[in-house]
């Protein structure tokens, strides 16, 4: 386990007790997952939510690799007999990577440099020399003695030469140095990207950064992340810039003492040479090397939250459900779903050029309604959407159909048709009729069919192929093992790709689940979850709870209260006399119960949970489902107009804004200043993704494919906050000041206000002004009386002498 400074450190970083932290690592060394950890250890954890959680993991892991560092290199250093007490402190109280990395470069095996060659050739005596700067012997004549043949030191000049490499790496390794430099750059260092030479007029999407520079402190993400692509691409260059002369200046001040001294010269040299060939250098990579980190740390959290919009986005519920993947040259699939999401039928249509045929089309689609009794429609927001969905809209207006419409996303559809596991589930089907199937059932509930594809083919995130893609997988799976558990899965009709992400199960036991019911049949209970291999006891306590038995034989087997906790419910029934049936969803015999009597046995947190989940048994945590409304008379990118106001989707969310569907097949964007009157710092609190919005036109670029839309434009201004008046500032007299004005017999104190000096053109006013005796200022406080002594003494520290 970690050691009290280190459980203290991560406390500080995640702003959680140091009690919580450690219980939080314990339970996870244990092997529970962070959704158990979340949901049924709040006692524990103090009511810690899944990301506190993840973040006490993963600080956790960092000082966990660390230590396994620390020990690799106070071991590589003691081999080498080099490791002395100051060094063994100093690696002991290092709590960072990069300065530990730091601390250990000097003793790091390494290629032969310039420097090693020179130590091999015995010139480090002479850098020791030139170094200590102590000697009275001039540098030449110190540096004859090591002229050899045999080792290739032929002049004076080689000789010092191969010492001052010594020494520039000496200043270039030294950790202090290496510290101050990253320091310097991170806050004072400047990102310059500039157009290769050559394509300055090219028309490219990276124009705004042709000729850019920002702080490394402030850049945001999206605009590091654009920087590099456009560099990967060719298109740009970019440097990381310091005020080199002034870094320069400091590193000299520090190593030469004497700068009239005969070694200055030569220390000079050397600190030059070792800031430009190898300091800067160094620092520059791994600054670079930082940024990058951090913006494709923002960028993955965006995606994160982005994506955990969307798996929670609200279903549309048990009903039948026609799926439409739009298409002109094959025509479009239709498929239909019943309230199930089971496949039940699949035609094609074509509503729209070049093989139109409306009436034949409007036959298919009013027969398929009308014979499955259709509550749904959902089309693709892919190619032809607009026209199918104007389409599929007159069909049901013109036969009063009570039926609804709605464009969803097909991001990863197409993925997910021609995967393996899309393929075994409907081996005779074509590729564009499973799109259409998983349409449909996206509508049904968007969780259950999401998480069939890989999320990274969804399509909310920002920069997702520039950051590293292990990262970004990692990440990504922890959002949707969040999102699965808690809504909790139905254990009679989750799928394999559902089931996986339940906490404690993952693929093969999800395949496991499949078969067994399969071959046994629906579940009746949880219980029956010992009787699958490889379902242990630990297996169950992580996953139970999540697992829902709709219509299970023991009541509390379709909510979300864990079968640890059935005996404690027991005796809430049992305090009233009555069954848990008889319990549950009674919300007269609920508010019967005292619950503070239980706490001590069930702690605070699960009470109150076991309290909700007997009100509302298996609730879904999701919002209510909203039917979006396009405008009809904008189908393509060329029918909006500026001023126009439009009802969009929201379906991806950015640091610099928001982008909405407006329905013509491109998205417009909503930047972040074009979000709300009030000022936004992150679009993300201002939108989410899924989220239905009212938006204005403000402008078209139909040749680029830009649509810049406004949410505030719509908004009323709010009322012009008015300042109250600023009251009159007491200016307190202060002690010296007025020592001093009597001292020189002035009728003037230091620290009085000037009068204000009136404008020009009112030149009586000016002279009114001048004639009038100065006002004395307010003493909000009397200046503390002091002696003679203390006097002189105040004078002496403001003047420098007594007066």
């Amino acid at each position: 386990m970690f050691s009290p400074e280190l459980l203290l450190r991560i406390s500080k970083e995640v702003s959680a007790q140091v009690a919580r932290v450690e219980a939080t690592l314990k339970l996870l060394d244990e092997g529970a997952t962070v959704p158990f950890i979340a949901r049924y250890r709040k006692e524990a954890t103090g009511n810690l939510d899944d990301v506190k959680i993840r973040d006490i993991d993963e600080r956790g892991q960092y000082y966990a690799e660390l230590e396994a560092r620390r020990a690799t290199i106070l071991n590589s250093i003691e081999k080498q007999e080099k490791l002395t007490d100051d060094l063994r402190s100093k690696i002991l109280a290092c709590f960072s990577k990069s300065e530990l990395e730091d601390l250990y470069l000097p003793y790091k095996p390494k290629r032969k440099t310039k420097a090693a060659i020179a130590i091999e050739r015995g010139l480090e005596p002479l850098a020791n020399y030139l170094w200590e700067q102590t000697g009275e012997q001039p540098a030449g004549e110190f540096a004859e003695r090591f002229i050899n043949l045999e080792r290739e030191i032929l002049t004076i000049e080689s000789a010092i030469e191969g010492a001052l490499h010594i020494i520039a790496e000496r200043v270039a390794e030294t950790p202090e140095f290496r510290k101050q430099l990253r320091d310097a750059m991170m806050t004072e260092g400047v990102v310059r990207a500039k157009v290769v030479t050559g394509k300055e007029t090219e028309k490219t999407k990276y124009e705004m950064y042709y000729d850019f520079q920002e702080t490394v402190a402030k850049i945001p993400s999206h605009r590091m992340l654009a920087i590099r692509r456009g560099t990967r691409e060719g298109i740009l260059n970019f440097s990381i810039d310091i005020d080199n002369t002034k870094f320069i200046v400091t590193l000299l001040s520090r190593i030469i003492r004497d700068p009239q001294s005969r070694f200055a010269p030569f220390l000079d040299t050397a600190v030059r040479d070792a800031y430009d060939r190898l300091l800067l250098p160094s620092i520059q990579n791994e600054v670079r090397s930082i940024l990058k980190e951090r913006a494709e740390s923002e960028a993955i959290q965006v995606f994160e939250e982005n994506l955990r919009t969307l798996l929670l986005a609200p279903p549309a519920g048990h009903l039948p459900v026609v799926g439409i993947d739009p298409g002109q040259r094959t025509g479009c699939k239709v498929a239909v779903v019943d309230e199930t999401g089971k496949f039940l039928e699949n035609q094609t249509i074509y509503p729209t050029e070049p093989k139109r045929d409306l009436e034949g089309s409007e036959k298919t689609v009013l027969d398929l309604i009308q014979r499955h009794n259709v509550r749904g429609v959902a089309i693709g927001n892919g190619t032809a959407s607009r026209e199918t969905d104007t389409f599929v809209r007159s069909v049901v207006e013109k036969n009063k159909l009570d039926v609804f419409v709605i464009v969803v996303s097909e991001a990863g559809a197409s993925i997910y048709s021609a995967s393996k596991r899309a393929r075994e589930e409907f081996p005779k089907l074509d590729v564009t009729v499973r799109g259409a199937i998983s349409i449909a059932r996206r509508l049904q509930d968007p969780l259950a069919e999401l998480v069939k594809t890989d999320p990274k083919s969804i399509g909310v995130g920002q920069y997702q192929h520039d950051v590293d893609q292990k990262k970004l997988k990692k990440s990504l799976a922890a959002v949707v093992e969040s999102c699965v558990n808690r809504v909790g899965v139905d254990l009679n009709s989750a799928s394999i790709d559902l089931l996986k992400y339940v906490s404690g199960i993952g693929d093969k036991l999800a395949q496991n689940i499949v078969a067994y019911r399969d071959d046994h049949g629906l579940f009746r209970s949880r219980t029956q979850l010992r009787e699958i291999e490889g379902f242990g006891e630990k297996t169950f306590e992580q996953a139970a709870g999540f697992l829902r038995i709709k219509d299970a034989e023991n009541l509390l087997d379709r909510t979300a209260v864990h079968p640890e906790s059935y005996p404690l419910v027991e005796r809430m029934a049992a305090s009233l006399g009555i069954s848990i049936n008889e319990l549950i969803e009674n919300p007269a015999k609920i508010n019967a119960i005292d619950f503070k009597t239980f706490e001590a046995e069930g702690g605070r947190y699960t009470v109150n949970d076991i309290r909700e989940e007997l009100l509302k048994p298996g609730r879904d945590p999701r919002e209510k489902f909203v039917v979006p409304k396009f405008r009809e008379d904008v189908k393509e990118i060329g029918d909006l107009k500026d001023g126009m106001e439009l009802e969009g989707t929201v379906t991806n969310v950015t640091n610099f804004g928001a982008f909405v569907d407006l329905g013509v097949h491109q998205d417009g964007l909503v930047h972040i200043s074009e979000l709300s009157h009030k000022y936004v710092q992150d679009a993300r609190q201002a939108v989410k993704v899924g989220e239905i919005v009212k938006v204005k036109v403000i402008g078209v670029d139909a040749a680029m494919k830009r649509i810049s839309l406004s949410m505030k434009a719509i908004m009323p201004k709010p009322p012009r906050r008015i300042r109250p008046k600023r009251k009159p500032q007491i200016v307190p007299v202060a002690p010296v000041a007025a020592m001093a004005a009597e001292a020189t017999g002035s009728a003037k104190a230091f620290g009085a206000p000037r009068p204000k000096k009136p404008p020009e053109r009112r030149p009586q006013a000016q002279q009114k002004q001048q004639t009038r005796p100065p006002r004395p200022p307010v003493e909000a406080v009397p200046p503390p009386k002091q002696t003679m002594e203390e006097k002189i003494r105040l004078l002496q520290e403001k003047f420098g002498r007594a007066r």
